[in-house]
């Protein structure tokens, strides 16, 4: 069984000791590192290919920008976002949303859906 390898980019020190004291001694879980400087995540993502970021939460109802940034590059990436002061932690992950039209059988219709221009099928 391979492990779930974790990145912890959580600030201030003191909770990415705390985060990493609670799972250092979990079996199934490999830390990957820990990141002081918000600006040094991606590159270590892009480094070490983690299966989860723990980052900080600043606000319970707003997502992070750097959730935004990670999942953009890295969407298989799943990010843990705690905020302790105000109880609060939030999972966010990506998902490919795949739809479907039908299309004109026709050159106009292929070409159509090539430039984004479809000439959908009505039924």
């Amino acid at each position: 069984m391979s492990k779930i390898r974790v990145l912890v980019a959580n600030r201030p020190r003191l909770m990415r000791e705390l985060v990493m004291a609670t799972i250092a001694d979990q079996p199934d879980i490999e830390i990957m590192g820990e990141i002081a400087d918000d600006s040094e995540v991606l590159q270590v993502v892009a480094e070490s290919r983690p299966d989860f970021v723990i980052l900080a939460l600043d606000r319970a109802d707003q997502r992070p920008a750097l959730c935004d940034n990670l999942l953009a590059h890295y969407p298989e990436v799943k990010i843990l976002a705690l905020a302790p002061e105000r109880n609060s932690s939030v999972f966010f992950w990506s998902v490919m949303d795949i739809r479907s039209a039908r299309v004109e059988s026709s050159e106009q219709g292929i070409l159509g859906a090539l430039r984004g221009k479809a000439q959908l099928v009505t039924q």
